[in-house]
């Protein structure tokens, strides 16, 4: 006889799952001010960031200057996003550690955080999949092979190629 858990449960704790990652990975990635490249990230340095990105990328893809101004729209798609992510203005670290700081998981505070992020990136999201898609429909087909086998090799092949 195999032992099964109520659906309930188990949406439960897919729920409780999903809200993990989403909080574990706003917390990992949204905390930290600082950036590999040096120094705070304020609008002059994720300018400098985002040049760089489209001047790399359209190096590797050889975009033409149509595609480079649709990965440019890409690019700021994705920024409002993170944006509107982090709306709430406080550190998501801070918010995470909040949940944990009494002497019960609060709940109710939890909710309301992965009701808020997912808002925010319903809200944002058909813009970022329409960016994307004017992107990757613009490029000819050996770019779009290029971009496959860069999501295959988690981007071995843009770092060192």
């Amino acid at each position: 006889m195999r032992f099964r858990l109520p659906r309930t449960l188990k949406r439960g704790l897919i729920g409780l799952l999903g809200t993990t990652v989403l909080l574990g990975g706003l917390s990992a990635c949204a905390g930290r001010q600082e950036h590999g490249w040096g120094g705070p990230m304020n609008e002059q340095r994720s300018a400098e960031f985002r040049g760089k990105m489209i001047e790399k990328v359209g190096k590797k893809l050889e975009l033409n200057e149509q595609q480079k101004q649709l990965l440019g729209v890409l690019s700021d798609k994705l920024q409002e996003q993170r944006k509107a992510l982090l709306a709430s203005g406080s550190d998501p670290r801070a918010e995470i550690q909040a949940l944990v700081a009494g002497p019960k998981f609060d709940r109710a505070k939890a909710q309301a955080l992965v009701t808020d992020k997912t808002e925010a990136l319903r809200s944002k999201s058909p813009e970022v999949v329409a960016a994307a898609a004017d992107f990757f429909d613009a490029l000819n087909p050996a770019q779009q092979q290029q971009v496959r086998d860069f999501m295959q090799h988690r981007g071995g092949r843009f770092r060192h190629g």
